[in-house]
């Protein structure tokens, strides 16, 4: 099992300036696609920083270099939709530049769309759970557990093959996107292992993200 990727979500076509576009042309920008910021760039297109409309309403006659937010707080397309929502939190920020591996823009990504991922309708999270997770990566059949989800929360019930199968399928369960809380209702028909962690946090990006 996967976890969603920055880039299926990023916008690749962003609207940006250079650090050296007039504030003036900058604000016309935001007004003309009606966004809040966007990246400023350097001529190699690497990031240099974001400027926002508050940014710009601190003083005319400059560029956006002189006015931006720097440095860009920035993810890279192959990091997971989790990892981008903890770190728009933490920052503050609403947006972040996606950069490739020398700091050159290749999208964007906003809170708005990492939303889409943590409300994911129950029936999908169903449906992740019961083929990847499950029967993908586990190798459980539906005739061995079952799978019930109620606004994010999952209950796994059943009975496992081997106990051991327990916190793993409890562990990818509560990191699959979407998914809040995890209620353990496992049982196993042999018992492979001495001592069993019977617990399955939540992705706490999913938490982060709608606070």
């Amino acid at each position: 099992m996967k976890h969603a990727k920055v880039g299926f979500l990023m916008t690749d076509e962003v609207v940006s300036v250079l650090g050296r576009t007039p504030s003036a042309d900058a604000a016309a920008l935001l007004v003309e696609h009606d966004i809040s910021g966007m990246p400023v760039l350097d001529a190699d297109e690497r990031v240099l920083g974001v400027i926002s409309r508050t940014d710009l309403l601190a003083q005319d006659h400059l560029t956006a270099q002189d006015l931006m937010t720097a440095p860009a707080v920035t993810v890279h397309a192959e990091q997971t939709v989790t990892e981008a929502a903890r770190l728009i939190t933490r920052r503050g920020v609403t947006r972040l530049p996606v950069v490739d591996e020398e700091d050159r823009l290749v999208g964007i990504v906003t809170r708005r769309d990492l939303l889409r991922v943590f409300l994911r309708p129950d029936h999908e999270i169903h449906r992740v759970l019961v083929e990847e997770v499950l029967a993908d990566t586990m190798g459980v059949g539906s005739d061995a557990a079952s799978v019930g989800v109620v606004d994010g929360v999952v209950t796994l019930d059943g009975r496992l093959p081997r106990s051991s199968q327990i916190p793993v399928a409890l562990r990818l369960a509560g990191q699959s996107d979407g998914v809040v809380a995890v209620i353990d209702r496992l049982t196993a028909h042999s018992n492979d292992t001495r001592t069993l962690t019977r617990t399955a946090p939540p992705d706490r990006g999913a938490e982060d993200v709608r606070r």
